[in-house]
């Protein structure tokens, strides 16, 4: 083989590019630097490697970080893969304008209809209705939140309102906040890839060119491994090996039923399986705890006051934001009855071809770019619906609130709103830059080197697929945009080794969700969503691990898959004929 040597031709025609008024159009490259993809690969993955090390080695601010790693990124596409530097910047604005919607539209919403219960004082009540379903066991409280209700709200909304959500929520019931965080995003992860009524199963499928039913049927067959061990994982996180002895028979009732939905669903209705699962593990749960109580030593029993125990009202009123924020998005997603009203809702999406970038974005065949077109949600975004339950329960706070008792007058609902969007500044800022980042190594070709030197390894690459998804979500905070990005390369490489691209297209995407628990845009949600801004430092280093071993073990499934260990147990793709599910 020969090496190529760079030259300085390479270096001139970077420098003409930064001074070039208009691009020519560009199309990324794989083997950019130096002729290698091993070697392009390296130097995509610096900027993401920097981010990393500047988090969690040198504890760097993460908005400091992600602009350092944005930089890189901006420098390394110009000098490194050629991109001109208009294209390059404009990548980074339209990576930051997807940032701001539909991303910080709905981390603002979430947040605020937290601090709705906050403020009100109904909190306390909120941690009394918990308390009375886990009997009194902050960690079955926490179990049961941080897995099944996160789940259910993954399952229809997505794009960080669960994360949001679920860890305002898990502190409100006395979690400690890094804790929370832990909780939230390693219980939240198994169900992203079926997530926001499985759009990262429909993004892979079509792009795949398999039936997205097919993908999710495969994915149900995996996942559910997975699923039916998480609820001891998140014991440990709450109390170790203490947590786990006392309470495993309520994480085996709960992975067990999620687990069962999981494997059944996805092969009649994959943009369900979330949401039935879900409920599932919830009602299960719930269930087996009329009937069981566990051992919870007293550091580990919730504290409410017994003498000012809420009534139904009170019961109700504490409840509202969180039923009706799921009400609110299950009845625009799932409503089919007379309306579609996802199909309504979505016929309001803007596209926008991103001014300058469009046309200018190549695919290798030399057609534009589907990736440079915006689409700006209002109706069909998950944050819409968010603001409007927030206003609903602000009205209805006000209705029923008193002076000395649950005082919340509409003003204050309102005032609550910028006060948030002050507070959460830093956060916000955050998120934009790592898409501006995310985007900038998407579009420049950086990720996809990434993903041809892994889908370079042969036979092997069947082990290594998972990583793929990983390293996606992980740098886009996405699974579908993982899904979006490999998808096509999964076929091809599994075409090349012999492989079902199905099974390469399923591990993919359960790989992405496991990803999302290290994605720097997911643990600034998670820190946001604490109160604890500056924290994803010590968040990824409590979480990182899980997601290894998570990913790691689904390498493994996946391989076995590949190899046809399993037999007749996986589903047979002509029982999915082509566009089935889609």
């Amino acid at each position: 083989m020969t090496l190529h040597v760079p030259t300085a031709a390479p270096l001139a025609a970077a420098l003409a590019s930064i001074t070039a008024p208009l691009p020519a159009g560009y199309t990324p490259s794989t083997t950019a630097v130096a002729g290698s993809v091993w070697l392009t690969a390296l130097v995509g993955v610096i900027p993401l490697l920097l981010f990393f090390v500047l988090l969690g080695v040198f504890k760097v601010k993460t908005h400091w970080c992600s602009l350092a790693s944005l930089v890189l990124a901006i420098i390394l596409a110009v000098f490194a893969f050629g991109m001109p530097l208009p294209l390059t910047l404009l990548s980074a604005t339209q990576g930051i304008a997807l940032g701001l919607v539909p991303i910080i539209y709905i981390i603002i919403a979430a947040v605020w209809l937290y601090s709705l219960t906050e403020k009100s004082g109904r909190s306390n009540d909120l941690r009394a209705v918990f308390n009375s379903i886990g009997k009194g066991d902050m960690r079955a409280q926490a179990l049961i939140v941080s897995f099944s209700f996160c789940g259910l709200m993954e399952g229809l909304a997505g794009f960080g309102a669960p994360v949001a959500i679920t860890g305002a929520m898990l502190v409100a019931l006395g979690v400690p906040a890094i804790k929370a965080a832990v909780l939230t995003v390693v219980g939240n992860a198994i169900n992203v890839g079926f997530g926001a009524m499985a759009i990262p199963i429909t993004t892979a499928g079509r792009l795949g060119g398999e039936s997205p039913l097919y993908v999710g049927a495969l994915m149900g067959r995996l996942s559910w491994i997975l699923a039916a061990f998480i609820p001891l994982i998140l014991l440990g996180i709450m109390d170790g090996a203490r947590g786990v002895k006392q309470l495993w028979p309520l994480a085996l009732v709960a992975g067990g039923a999620t687990a069962a939905g999981h494997f059944f669903v996805p092969t009649f209705s994959y943009e369900l399986t979330a949401v039935t699962a879900s409920l599932l593990g919830l009602a299960a749960s719930a269930l087996f705890l009329l009937v069981w109580t566990p051992t919870t030593p007293e550091e580990e029993r919730s504290h409410v006051d017994t003498a000012n125990a809420p009534n139904g009202q009170r019961i109700a009123l504490a409840l509202l934001p969180y039923v009706l924020v799921v009400v609110v998005i299950g009845l625009t997603k799932l409503w089919r009855i007379g309306v579609d009203v996802d199909a309504a809702l979505k016929t309001t999406d803007i596209k926008i071809p991103w001014p300058g970038l469009h046309g200018e974005l190549l695919t290798p065949s030399g057609e534009p770019s589907g990736s440079a077109v915006y689409t700006l949600q209002i109706l069909s975004n998950p944050g819409t619906w968010i603001f409007v339950t927030g206003l609903i329960v602000a009205v209805v706070y006000a209705a029923y609130g008193k002076p000395g008792s649950f005082d919340m007058p509409l003003s204050r609902s309102l005032a609550a709103l910028p006060q948030t969007i002050y507070n959460l500044r830093l956060s916000l800022l955050t998120i934009a830059l790592v898409m501006g980042l995310a985007f900038v190594m998407n579009f420049s070709g950086q990720t996809t080197a990434i993903g041809a030197a892994l889908a370079g390894t042969g036979a092997a690459f069947a082990f290594l697929s998972p990583l793929l998804g990983w390293t996606g979500t992980a740098v886009a905070g996405s699974a579908t945009s993982a899904g979006a990005l490999f998808a096509n390369l999964q076929a091809t490489a599994a075409a090349g080794a012999n492989l079902d691209p199905g099974v390469l297209l399923a591990g993919n995407t359960i790989g992405g969700g496991l990803g999302k628990i290290v994605s720097p845009q997911n643990l600034t949600v998670a820190a946001t969503a604490i109160g604890e801004p500056g924290s994803e430092a010590e968040i990824l280093r409590k979480a990182a691990p899980f997601s290894i071993a998570l990913v790691l073990t689904l390498c493994a499934l996946v391989f076995m898959a590949s190899q046809g260990w399993f037999g007749a147990y996986l589903p047979e793709p002509a029982a999915f004929p082509s566009g089935a599910g889609a």
